[in-house]
């Protein structure tokens, strides 16, 4: 982190807020191209993963997360004798993407899961701060 940025806890919550919806986001995208087929392997959906990198804030000693970006699954795709679909290649096959739709479904549920603790936290926060200053 810059030296200038104090790490808060809603600055923390929201970093962590971003994180789970880059997560969200990329399970979303896989999910949505589960069963996609290509006319090769190169051209073939991957399954994307993101890439996160931990940020210490040295000042209160809390560590973030930041979103690096995302990257493709090196998983191969599916080669499948399928002679009569139009993206067939001269030997009669179609290259299906590797998407694991209970997986991806999995990491969907755990990252809703994750934001919507990120706003319990938020929430409680506020109401903490908010019963201090009607008691000064």
């Amino acid at each position: 982190m810059a030296d200038g940025d104090r790490l808060t806890l809603f600055s923390m919550t929201q970093r962590a807020m971003s994180a789970q919806l880059v997560r969200m986001n990329a399970a979303t995208s896989n999910l949505a191209n589960a069963g996609s087929v290509a006319r090769s392997e190169e051209e073939a959906y991957r399954p994307l993963r993101p890439v996160f990198q931990t940020e210490l804030d040295r000042a209160s000693g809390l560590a973030t997360v930041r979103s690096e970006g995302l990257v493709g699954d090196d998983s191969a795709p599916i080669k499948r004798y399928d002679p009569n679909h139009p993206l067939a290649d001269d030997e009669g096959h179609v290259w299906e993407s590797p998407v694991d739709e209970t997986a991806e479904m999995v990491e969907i549920m755990e990252s809703a899961r994750q934001y919507q603790n990120m706003v319990q936290a938020l929430q409680t926060a506020k109401q903490l701060m908010l019963e201090t200053l009607r008691s000064n």
